[in-house]
């Protein structure tokens, strides 16, 4: 039974019209994934130290928490030279330390480069401390920005395209290399290159990176394999359709929940630290702390991007050995023939 011209065409828009309208569902979740962290977030929990005599940092902690409702968490230390160290090590964010004699005047401390919004908030809660007590509570920043970079705009800007590079090797060299073996070389070949490159730009170019430059240059190149790898492995094994795969778990999932422009706690839990887990996450933050706090810990970060580094190295590994076998039945069965 043949179709007739009505009938093909009522297909043919019916085919059009739910194409346009799966369009257009892909662009609102695009957008909801990309705006969803923004509108959602919050300060919460945000973790500030406490120093001073144990009686007056009871006090001003419960005034704190009173105060701030969940936006602070403030936590007692012993005094002013611990609470520089738990800002230095990430721990806290910024701290207040009160004078151990009657009439000393509070100090607070912040760390503009954890983060400017929660600078800027400790900052207003100096003065309102100020206003409380009547004398002229000191501000000073730990950790300041560089001269060159005083709002860390740099190093923010290159959060993103250093996923959307990771991506785009990823994706070039999936399509243009057709079998897995030449693909891990290109990865590695892709991490050492990149990872010169823009540690060139961002660090001995831009100034927005610090630190070593062969260690920001191995953090990067490890980031871009990180994100890359997992692709070309999932392209490997599934054909094309991992492509998608991979760019919808790092652009869509990874991405917006990487809080590599906003602290972890802005979030809502568990979102900030299950970005952490990903590479986008995970590089912002070793970047950060590579630049800027030299005494934190960076074993996580750095073990989550070996992780899904390894990972997509070990799934391209499958899909050549896959290849290979395909290779050797032909050859084994010509033999018998």
């Amino acid at each position: 039974m043949s179709h007739t011209p009505a009938a093909s065409g009522s297909t043919s828009v019916t085919r059009a019209v739910a194409l346009a309208v799966g369009a257009a569902a892909i662009v609102g979740i695009v957008l909801l994934a990309f705006t969803w962290p923004a509108v959602t977030s919050e300060p919460r929990d945000l973790p500030v130290a406490v120093a001073g005599p144990e009686a007056a940092v009871a006090q001003v902690t419960g005034v704190v928490a009173a105060q701030a409702g969940e936006t602070l968490a403030p936590t007692p230390v012993r005094d002013r030279a611990a609470a520089i160290d738990a800002i230095e090590q990430r721990e806290v964010y910024g701290a207040i330390v009160l004078g151990s004699a009657p009439g000393e005047a509070p100090e607070v401390l912040i760390a503009t480069a954890a983060n400017p919004q929660v600078a800027q908030m400790l900052q207003a809660m100096a003065a309102q401390l100020g206003q409380r007590t009547g004398a002229a509570v000191t501000v000073t920043d730990v950790v300041p920005f560089d001269d060159a970079d005083p709002r860390g705009a740099k190093m923010s800007a290159a959060a993103f395209p250093l996923v959307l590079g990771g991506m785009a090797g990823a994706v070039i060299i999936s399509v243009a290399i057709g079998t897995a073996l030449p693909r891990l070389v290109a990865l590695v070949a892709y991490a050492v290159a990149g990872g010169l490159l823009l540690a060139g730009i961002l660090h001995a170019w831009f100034g927005g990176l610090h630190g070593s430059f062969w260690l920001n240059a191995i953090a990067i190149g490890l980031t871009i394999v990180a994100i890359s790898a997992p692709i070309v492995g999932l392209r490997s094994l599934l054909g094309m359709p991992g492509i998608g795969v991979g760019a919808v778990l790092i652009m869509l999932i990874a991405n917006p929940i990487s809080a590599a422009t906003m602290p972890v706690e802005f979030l809502l839990a568990p979102w900030g630290a299950v970005g952490q887990w990903f590479p986008p996450g995970a590089g912002a933050t070793l970047l950060r702390q590579l630049s800027y706090f030299p005494e934190a810990n960076t074993a996580f970060p750095w073990t989550v991007l070996a992780v899904w580094a390894a990972a997509g190295v070990l799934l391209t590994c499958i899909a050549a050995v896959r290849e290979s076998k395909v290779v050797d039945e032909p050859e084994e069965l010509a033999t018998v023939g």
